[in-house]
């Protein structure tokens, strides 16, 4: 299947990934930073894999991906929500590399809770991945896809937990902090859960409301995005 996004395109938002290092790295004022270049690594594999894995299996959700984050099918408090997130990341991306690094205000964290925040975010990389692979209707806005034929996902990680996307990124506001040494990011990291589990709960009103089956699925698994949990 030939995919509906072209290879330039493809390798142009390849390269733009590699800002957020960059910015890590700028704000870190320290290229010796070994976490830094861990935490790095681990997240440009996550995203260069997907994009690479979708290109050839999922063009169909590769296009979603790429796609404009407002667009006009778009639910309107979604585009509040996502605004507040993207902001929200941002900070959260670039105190953690001025707490850790170039100034400090956190403790130093021991080895064996480093170490765990590496295991974490592995975890949260994979988890992430795959709800892509499992679910082509994963867009990153929230909106009914009935051109594509939108039906529910129960199967893989579905099954276990309604949002496992949402799972793999609490992991990843969780972990990120702990392998870094911030305490700051693990505050605002805290943020971001809140942020994303309020969108969950909005996308899941639509999705009970407009996709067929939806509510049946909600009865078979419980929990939403942490099992026993919420």
């Amino acid at each position: 299947m030939k995919s509906t996004v072209s290879i330039p395109k493809l390798i142009a938002g390849l390269f733009q990934l590699l800002l957020f290092p960059v910015i890590l790295f700028g704000l870190a004022g320290d290229l010796r930073w070994i976490e830094g270049w861990v935490f790095s690594a681990i997240f440009l594999a996550m995203c260069y894999g997907s994009l690479v894995y979708l290109y050839f299996h999922d063009p169909d959700l590769l296009k979603e991906r790429f796609a404009s984050p407002y667009q006009e099918s778009q639910k309107a408090w979604d585009k509040v929500l996502l605004s507040l997130f993207f902001v929200e990341f941002m900070v959260w991306w670039a105190i953690m590399p001025l707490d850790a690094r170039r100034y400090v205000w956190s403790p130093a964290f021991p080895f064996w809770i480093k170490a765990l925040g590496t295991l974490l975010l592995i975890v949260a990389i994979y988890v992430v991945f795959e709800a892509m692979r499992e679910n082509t209707f994963a867009a990153p806005v929230v909106k009914m896809q009935k051109e594509r034929g939108q039906t529910v996902i129960s199967t893989g990680l579905y099954g276990i937990v309604r949002h496992p996307m949402y799972a793999g990124a609490v992991l990843l506001f969780f972990s990120a902090p702990l392998l870094l040494g911030s305490v700051v990011g693990l505050a605002l990291g805290f943020i971001l859960i809140i942020t994303i589990s309020a969108r969950s709960v909005g996308e899941e009103t639509m999705l009970a409301q407009e996709l067929d089956g939806y509510r049946d699925y909600m009865q078979r698994v419980k929990w939403r995005i942490i099992p026993f949990v919420f």
